[in-house]
C-alpha cells in the first residue's frame, strides 16, 4: 500500500526535525559559546557559532529530512503535447552554437518546436554558424542583432517571435537531452494549475576539465538539484536558471519579460513567485552545459549569481511576508549573506589559527558537523542515482572532485559571494561575467 503525506504535513516533519537538531546543537556547544566568549565578548561568540554551525545545521537538517520525505509524483498521461518555442541567445558562440541547436532540432518531442536563436551583436562567425544551419533546418528562427544588448535584452527581442504558448529558454553552450523538452513539457503539464514556470536540470558536461570542474560537478548534481527539488516540494523553486528553463508567454508578457539585470534568471523567478504562481522543477530534464574551468571565470560566476541575489531582494521584498510554504526558503536565502561572511573572515582565519593550535574557533565542536555532511550528501546522491538510472545515465566516480566540493569548494565559493553581496550592496559597476 502506498501511503500519501500532505506537502504540508511533510513540512511540519521536516520542520520538527531541524528544530529538534538545532536546540540539541545548540546544547552541545554550550561549552564552546563559553569558552569563546571569554575571549572575543559573548555577544560576538553567539553570532559566530550560530551562523558557522546552528543555522546551517538547521538547514542541512531540513534538506536531508525532506529529501528522504520527497517522493515525485510521475508525469499524467497526455493525450497531445502543445508546440513550444526555444529561446537560444547567443554572443561570440561560434564553437558551441551549432551542437546546440542541432540537439534541439534531433528532441523526441512529439510536438512542433520553434526554435527562435538570437545573436547579441558577435564579433566571431556566431552569425555565419546560424545561418547555415538555418538553412538546413527551417524551424530555426535566426535574429542578428547589430551591437550587443545582454542576455535579458536578447531574451526580450527573441520572446516578440514567438508563437507559442510555452517559451524554453536555452544557453548558447548547452546541449539539451533527447527527452529534455518532452519531460519538462510534461512536468509542467503534470504540476499544480497555478505553475507558471519549471527549471530543468542542469548537469556539467566539462567536469574532466580540471579540479574546478571536477567539484562543480557535484555542486550541481547534489547541491543546486536537490535543493530545486525540495524547493519544488514546498511549492515554489526559486530560480528557473536561464540555461533550461520553460515558462509560460503569457506571465512572460505581464511581466515585462526578462529583467535588464545581472540576474535575470532569479529576479524573473521572484516576480513571478511573487505575483502569487508557482515555479516547479523537473529532476529528469537534463541540460548538459559548460561550467567555469578557471578561478577567475568561477569568481566571476558566483558574483554575479549573489548580486543577483541581492537584486531579487531588492526588486521584491514583499515576498519574505508571502504565507506561504517557500517563504522558508526565501528567509534562508536573506542568511545566506551572514552565514557566508561569517564563514569568511571567522571560519577561513579559525583554520589558520587551528594549524597552530589555537582550536577556539575550529575545533573538535566543527568536527562534529562533517557526520550530518556526509549524511546529507549520501541521502541526496541516493536521491539523484534513481533519476539517473530513469535516463540510463552513468554517475562516474569523481571522488576526488566529491572531496574537494565537501572540503575545500567553499574556501573558494563563499568569499566570492560574499565580494559579490558588497558589490551590489554598494551598486558598483556591473559586469555580466560569465553565466
Amino acid at each position: 500500500m502506498n501511503w500519501y503525506i500532505e506537502v504540508r504535513t511533510k513540512f511540519v516533519v521536516c520542520l520538527v526535525i531541524a528544530s529538534t537538531w538545532m536546540f540539541f546543537s545548540i546544547w552541545l556547544s554550550y561549552d564552546w559559546i563559553l569558552d569563546l566568549g571569554g575571549q572575543i565578548g559573548m555577544a560576538l561568540a553567539i553570532f559566530l557559532i550560530g551562523f558557522l554551525a546552528i543555522i546551517p545545521g538547521f538547514i542541512n537538517a531540513f534538506v536531508i529530512s525532506a529529501v528522504l520525505l520527497d517522493k515525485r509524483p510521475r508525469f499524467r498521461k497526455l493525450t497531445g503535447y502543445p508546440p513550444v518555442s526555444v529561446l537560444v541567445p547567443s554572443f561570440n558562440e561560434e564553437k558551441s552554437i551549432a551542437e546546440t541547436l542541432q540537439s534541439i532540432v534531433h528532441q523526441k518531442y512529439p510536438g512542433e518546436i520553434q526554435i527562435i536563436t538570437i545573436n547579441d551583436g558577435s564579433t566571431d562567425k556566431t552569425k555565419q554558424v546560424i545561418d547555415e544551419l538555418a538553412l538546413q533546418y527551417k524551424n530555426i528562427k535566426p535574429i542578428h542583432l547589430q551591437h550587443n544588448v545582454g542576455k535579458a535584452n536578447s531574451l526580450n527581442e527573441g520572446l516578440q517571435y514567438c508563437t507559442a504558448d510555452i517559451v524554453i529558454s536555452v544557453d548558447a553552450d548547452s546541449i539539451v537531452h533527447p527527452d529534455g523538452i518532452r519531460h519538462l513539457v510534461s512536468r509542467y503539464l503534470s504540476d499544480p494549475s497555478n505553475t507558471r514556470a519549471v527549471a530543468g536540470t542542469i548537469l556539467i558536461r566539462n567536469s574532466r576539465d580540471n579540479w574546478i570542474t571536477r567539484a562543480q560537478e557535484w555542486d550541481y548534481f547534489l547541491g543546486i538539484a536537490a535543493i530545486k527539488k525540495i524547493q519544488s516540494l514546498f511549492q515554489g523553486t526559486l530560480v528557473a536558471q536561464g540555461a533550461f528553463s520553460l515558462y509560460d508567454r503569457a506571465i512572460l508578457n505581464k511581466l515585462g519579460g526578462w529583467p535588464n539585470t545581472v540576474g535575470e534568471d532569479i529576479v524573473l523567478t521572484w516576480r513571478i513567485l511573487n505575483a502569487g504562481f508557482r515555479v516547479g522543477y523537473c529532476e529528469n530534464a537534463f541540460v548538459f552545459t559548460n561550467c567555469p574551468n578557471s578561478i577567475k571565470q568561477f569568481v566571476r560566476q558566483r558574483l554575479r549569481w549573489s548580486r543577483g541575489l541581492i537584486e531579487a531582494f531588492k526588486l521584491n521584498p514583499s515576498l519574505l511576508f508571502k504565507p506561504r510554504l517557500t517563504v522558508i526558503f526565501i528567509w534562508w536565502n536573506a542568511l545566506f549573506p551572514l552565514i557566508d561572511l561569517t564563514f569568511t573572515f571567522a571560519f577561513i582565519p579559525g583554520v589558520i589559527l587551528a594549524l597552530f593550535g589555537n582550536f577556539s574557533v575550529v575545533g573538535p565542536m566543527t568536527l562534529a558537523l562533517i557526520p550530518l555532511s556526509l549524511f546529507l550528501n549520501y541521502s541526496m546522491l541516493h536521491a539523484e542515482r534513481a533519476v539517473f538510472r530513469e535516463a540510463n545515465i552513468k554517475i562516474r566516480k569523481n571522488i576526488g572532485g566529491m572531496l574537494l566540493y565537501m572540503f575545500a569548494y567553499g574556501f573558494v565559493l563563499q568569499p566570492a559571494c560574499v565580494w559579490g553581496y558588497i558589490a551590489e550592496l554598494l551598486n558598483l559597476r556591473k559586469s555580466w561575467g560569465t553565466k
